[in-house]
């Protein structure tokens, strides 16, 4: 069976005396960074906002930033404590804490930062809808990053596969204990393609070609959509987790967790073209 070896990659980008900094935490600062960015530039843009006018002043985008990093770190931890691993921390409540072991989910993630954006909306009388969507507008970034470390990391592998492009990783190799290696599909690559590149091309191709800032919410809509279909996609593609609750009938957690999102995507992108305001 044909196959890429190019393992191990070593998860340390550098060491400062015995402190290590690893890619996968670099990951994180990148994504937040390049998303603070982002949105400076959107908000600087104001021929693409309802009224000429963008959600918040620039000056303001530092603030949210630190809202959304809370957001970010504290719903991607408990969102991965309460819908991948519950009964694990429930017997180790402790381990919450140990983040420098890993364990994030992006659904929670998501959660945390909707909260963190209502909250920053609420304490400065700035739009909802219109922040949702330049905040929308960035998570690509973050994903196409984490998904790459992902990679680095030869975590959350693919399933078995006889492409010429499979990759044998030895942490799926030692997890299910063949006595063969297998060739599996890169699917944190497929994510980082279909989640992180082509979802920000087709948001930024919608706020700066076809007005969508215009109608708050569309672009919120837009991602929600776009992300529940393009996990479900690569989904497919994943390693399956037969204990988990959601592992039946052909759905995977991911899969589950993106109905909801693609729903709420509908929902969003309705009620932008029958309200003009919120």
């Amino acid at each position: 069976m044909p196959s890429i070896s190019i393992y191990p990659i070593d998860p340390v980008a550098f060491s400062i005396g015995f402190i290590e900094i690893k890619w996968y935490g670099l990951s994180y600062v990148g994504g937040l960074l390049f998303g603070w960015f982002y949105i400076k530039n959107l908000v600087h843009k104001n021929d693409i906002w309802q009224n000429s006018m963008g959600p918040f002043p620039p000056s303001k985008t530092d603030d949210l930033l630190v809202y959304i990093t809370a957001g970010v770190l504290l719903g991607g931890r408990l969102g991965f404590v309460f819908f991948y691993e519950p009964s694990y921390y429930y017997s180790n409540p402790w381990d919450i804490f140990a983040i420098w072991r890993g364990g994030m989910a992006f659904h929670g993630g998501l959660l945390g930062c909707g909260l963190a954006i209502w909250l920053y909306t609420y304490r400065n009388r700035y739009n909802l809808l219109s922040t949702m969507d330049v905040c929308a507008a960035t998570v690509p970034i973050g994903l196409l990053f984490g998904r790459l470390a992902n990679f680095v990391n030869g975590e959350l592998w693919g399933r078995p596969t006889d492409m010429p492009w499979g990759i044998i990783f030895p942490s799926a190799q030692e997890y299910h204990s063949n006595p063969q290696p297998l060739t599996r599909h890169p699917s944190q690559l497929y994510e980082a393609a279909f989640e992180g590149l082509a979802l920000f091309m087709i948001l930024r191709l919608l706020s700066h070609n076809y007005g969508a800032l215009r109608s708050p919410g569309l672009l919120t809509g837009a991602f929600l959509l776009g992300y529940g279909i393009t996990r479900s996609f690569c989904e497919l593609f994943r390693e399956f987790d037969p204990e988990h609750i959601f592992s039946n009938y052909g759905f995977t957690p991911g899969i589950v967790y993106s109905i909801p999102m693609i729903l709420l995507g509908l929902w969003f992108i309705r009620f932008s073209q029958t309200r003009i305001t919120v």
